[in-house]
């Protein structure tokens, strides 16, 4: 393999999730590419990496301060939504059904990679909380996940009138006999009335 070619498989591998094979792919498909649009890719690289920083409120990704969601006066002020990456809110917003405000921690705690609470934005949060009726927990469902939600529903319960964490269970349109017994415990702690 030439220089530039190992390089640049190399570069891409050090994505998360890209593999060594993917990488290789990606790497030939730019080759392939005309000088254009490898310029493009490269172009939007370095303007991400130009123009965009965190929200000084809610640390999440923009290219403003503050971010959209904390400049819209028409967003719910009584209500935080705290999630572990900036990636994670536009899932949220999709749904339709949160008009809020939100948080963004940058990670979640993980003693085995020295992740501890000074490493995320968890000050920041607590210095956001005047006004604020409901905190909502939105962190990931895996140990590190519910590790922090845990820290935080303890850290909070004296400052928040109300915590609340997302509530976990069975996707719309999946079927019960190929659900994983972890997912239908917390489907079955969850349940509400009809």
């Amino acid at each position: 393999m030439s220089k530039p070619l190992e390089r640049l498989v190399a570069e891409l591998s050090r994505l998360p999730g890209v593999g060594p094979k993917t990488a290789a792919r990606l790497a030939h498909h730019i080759v392939k590419a005309d000088a254009k649009e490898a310029s493009a890719l490269a172009s939007a690289l370095l303007d991400v990496k130009e123009k965009l920083f965190y929200c000084s409120t809610c640390s999440s990704i923009t290219d403003v301060d503050p971010c959209s969601f904390c400049a819209d006066p028409d967003r719910d002020r009584s209500r935080i939504c705290v999630v572990e990456e900036p990636f994670n809110i536009q899932p949220i917003e999709r749904t339709g059904e949160y008009r809020g405000l939100y948080h963004v921690l940058l990670g979640a705690l993980s003693p085995q990679r020295g992740v501890g609470p000074d490493q995320l934005k968890v000050s920041d949060l607590l210095d956001r909380l005047e006004g604020i009726d409901e905190v909502i927990l939105a962190t990931n469902p895996d140990v590190e996940g519910e590790a922090t939600a845990l820290f935080l529903a303890r850290l909070l319960k004296d400052r928040a009138p109300r915590i609340t964490r997302l509530a976990f269970g069975m996707p719309v349109g999946g079927d019960i006999e190929y659900t994983d017994e972890a997912t239908l415990a917390r489907s079955l702690a969850g349940r509400r009335d009809m």
